[in-house]
């Protein structure tokens, strides 16, 4: 890093606006420009070419890899992944000749979310706690919490874990599985998956 400030360290070749709030050991690399609206939390890391919009909330220790912006209206809770160059919307229409700022759909991606590699994200949708999107997915409406969503448009494949490992659950119904690598048990209620609390191996998350 070439210039620190008490809070984060911003790049030389980077722009944070004035009134832009970032906490923290947040962290802003090359060539990023962070607009004066912008609410981001500690431990957060932006990658190169990376833009956050003015309306835009980013919550503790979010990944941002190289060449995403992050457009007015989206929010981003603690601890999700964003993946190289993918993208997020706010206009569901978008025409260049008609002005559409205050016809905004606003998008959350929620707690713990990955978003994959060159993954889009269309305007309007909640993503849930620890969705997975795969790499390249088109997401057009709402994410189950812990679902692994892949394909043109996105459809459920699977459940992935808080680690971030496949679970052996089937799409719908009922059952329960461990996870892998931390051993914490999840439960799957009429196509529903949560964590049981107090009922995992004890391993730490990521």
């Amino acid at each position: 890093m070439d210039r620190h400030t008490p809070q984060s360290q911003v790049h030389a070749s980077a722009i944070v606006d004035d009134g832009a709030v970032l906490g923290p050991g947040t962290r802003v690399w090359h060539f990023a420009h962070v607009c004066a609206g912008a609410r981001i939390g500690a431990g957060c890391a932006l990658g190169q070419n990376v833009f956050v919009g003015n309306d835009v909330r980013i919550g503790d220790r979010v990944k941002i890899q190289n060449n995403v912006s992050v457009y007015d209206a989206v929010t981003l809770e603690d601890d999700v992944f964003c993946g190289p160059s993918m993208v997020f919307t706010n206009v569901h229409n978008p025409r260049a000749a008609v002005e559409r700022k205050s016809e905004y759909r606003r998008t959350l991606v929620r707690r713990g979310a990955t978003l994959g590699a060159n993954a889009t994200i269309v305007c309007g949708v909640t993503v849930g706690e620890y969705a997975f999107i795969g790499a390249g997915a088109v997401v057009t409406r709402d994410v189950p919490a812990f679902a692994l969503m892949a394909g043109v448009p996105a459809r459920q494949i699977g459940w992935m874990s808080r680690h971030g490992e496949r679970l052996p659950l089937r799409i719908g119904g009922h059952g329960e599985a461990r996870c892998p690598h931390t051993d914490d048990l999840y439960l799957l209620q009429d196509g529903v998956c949560m964590l049981v609390p107090g009922a995992g191996g004890g391993a730490s998350q990521p």
